[in-house]
C-alpha cells in the first residue's frame, strides 16, 4: 500500500491524482493533503479520502482549518505553515510525495521529499526551473525516485531507457522533442494578441487547468518551463532539446534514438494517465481514461512555434544557456507577470516584455546555492512587482 502526500490537493492535479487513488484503494491511500488558503475545500477532501493529516500553507487559517474538521467530526489532524509541508514530507507517514503546489512555493517542500528518499512525483515544474541542479543533488544523496507527472515528461520518460531521470544524456540519442498544443491563440500573430483577456487566455482548447498554468499555455512560456524541465531531467544538452506544436494534444512527447528511430507516447489529454504511469510504476493501473480511438482522431498535426509572437519560449532557450540565476529570474518575473495580467494590471504583451527587461537587469548574477537562489528570487519579485506598480 503506498502512502501519498499531495501537495495541492485542491488543484487539477491534485483532483486528478485523488480519482486514481480512490480507484485502487486497496494499493494506494491518501495519507497527506495540503492547500494553500482553500480552507473549506480541504475539509470537503479530508471528509472524502480522509487523510491522517491536512496542511494549510497559510499559518493563520490553522484554526479554521481545524475547526472545519472537527466540524465533520474527522480525526484529521490539522496542521499548517511551510514548516509543516517540509516535516511531512520527511514523515513516516508518505513514502510517496506528490509536489502539484503551483510556482516556486513549493520548492522547499519538493527539496525535503527529495532528501528523504521518498518516490517524488513532481508536477511543480517551478522547482527544477528555479534549482535543478540543487533538486537532482538531493535525489541523489537522499535515494528518491523521482518521476515526472507533467504529460511531456512523463512520455519522455517512458519512452526512453530506465532508469530515465538522473543518469545523464545517453550516447544513443539524438534528441528529446516536447510537443505543444500552441494554446488558445495558435496560428495568431503578434499585432493580433494585444487585447487578450485573462479568460480568453485560460480558455485552453485541450487541458483543463488553473489559471495560472493555462495562461503559461497560453504564452507558451509552460513549454519553455518544461524545455529547462527536461534538460535537469534527462540531462539533455539545450541544443538537443526542441519544442513542436501539436494541436490534438495526443501525442505527449517524442525520443529520437541515434539510429533514425523515433519512439513516442500518445494519449488523450488526460493527466490521470501520467499521474497513474507514476504512482504505479513500472506497473500500469487503470486511471479512469477512455480508450484513444485513432480513427475517429483522423490526422495529427506538426508545425513549428512562432517565437515571434510568443517570445516566452524564446527567452525560456535564452535563460536556460545563460545559467541557474537566468532561469531562477525567469520564473519568478513570469510569477509576477502572470499575476499582474490576471489582475488586469498587465496587457497580454507585457508578459515577455517583463520577463525581458527582468532577465536583463539579474541574469549575469551569480547564484548557485538555495539561499542565493531564494534571496535572487525575492528580488527579481520585488523589482518586478515595482514595474507593475510604475
Amino acid at each position: 500500500m503506498r502512502r501519498i502526500a499531495i501537495f495541492g490537493a485542491t488543484g487539477s492535479i491534485g483532483g486528478s491524482a485523488l480519482d486514481v487513488i480512490a480507484r485502487h484503494p486497496g494499493r494506494f491511500e491518501a495519507t497527506v493533503l495540503s492547500a494553500h488558503t482553500q480552507v473549506d475545500a480541504l475539509v470537503e477532501l479530508c471528509a472524502v479520502h480522509r487523510p491522517k493529516l491536512a496542511i494549510i500553507a497559510d499559518p493563520q487559517l490553522h484554526d479554521a482549518l481545524a475547526e472545519g474538521l472537527k466540524a465533520r467530526g474527522l480525526s484529521t489532524e490539522a496542521e499548517a505553515g511551510p514548516a509543516a509541508l517540509e516535516q511531512a514530507a520527511r514523515s513516516e507517514q508518505c513514502d510517496t510525495v506528490i509536489a502539484a503546489i503551483v510556482g516556486a512555493a513549493g520548492l522547499t517542500s519538493t527539496l525535503a521529499a527529495a532528501e528523504a528518499g521518498k518516490r517524488l512525483l513532481l508536477a511543480n515544474k517551478e522547482s527544477i526551473v528555479v534549482a535543478g541542479a540543487l533538486l537532482m543533488d538531493a535525489v541523489r544523496r537522499g535515494g528518491a525516485e523521482l518521476i515526472p507527472v507533467d504529460s511531456e515528461h512523463s512520455a519522455l520518460f517512458q519512452c526512453l531507457p530506465q532508469p530515465a531521470v538522473g543518469h545523464g544524456f545517453r550516447r544513443d540519442l539524438r534528441r528529446l522533442i516536447l510537443t505543444a498544443s500552441g494554446g488558445p491563440f495558435r496560428g495568431r500573430k503578434r499585432a493580433e494578441l494585444e487585447h487578450i483577456t485573462p479568460d480568453e487566455a485560460c480558455a485552453h482548447p485541450n487541458w483543463s487547468m488553473g489559471r495560472k498554468i493555462s495562461v503559461d499555455s497560453a504564452t507558451l512560456m509552460n513549454k519553455g518551463l518544461e524545455v529547462i524541465e527536461a534538460h535537469w531531467l534527462f540531462g539533455a544538452p539545450v541544443e538537443r532539446i526542441e519544442v513542436v506544436v501539436h494541436p490534438q494534444s495526443i501525442i505527449h512527447s517524442l525520443v529520437e534514438y541515434a539510429d533514425g528511430s523515433m519512439l513516442a507516447q500518445l494519449g488523450p489529454p488526460d493527466m490521470r494517465t501520467a499521474i497513474a504511469c507514476a504512482l504505479a510504476w513500472p506497473d500500469r493501473v487503470d486511471a479512469g481514461v477512455e480508450s484513444l480511438d485513432l480513427l475517429r482522431l483522423g490526422r495529427l498535426d506538426f508545425q513549428a512555434p512562432d517565437t515571434e509572437a510568443f517570445p516566452c519560449l524564446r527567452l525560456a532557450f535564452e535563460a536556460l544557456r545563460a545559467g541557474p540565476a537566468a532561469t531562477t529570474c525567469l520564473n519568478a518575473a513570469n510569477e509576477i507577470a502572470v499575476s499582474g495580467f490576471l489582475q488586469g494590471r498587465l496587457g497580454f504583451l507585457g508578459i515577455p516584455a517583463l520577463l525581458e527587461a527582468c532577465l536583463d537587469r539579474f541574469a549575469c548574477e551569480s547564484a548557485a546555492q538555495l539561499a542565493e537562489l531564494l534571496d535572487l528570487d525575492a528580488r527579481v519579485r520585488d523589482h518586478a512587482r515595482s514595474q507593475l506598480n510604475a
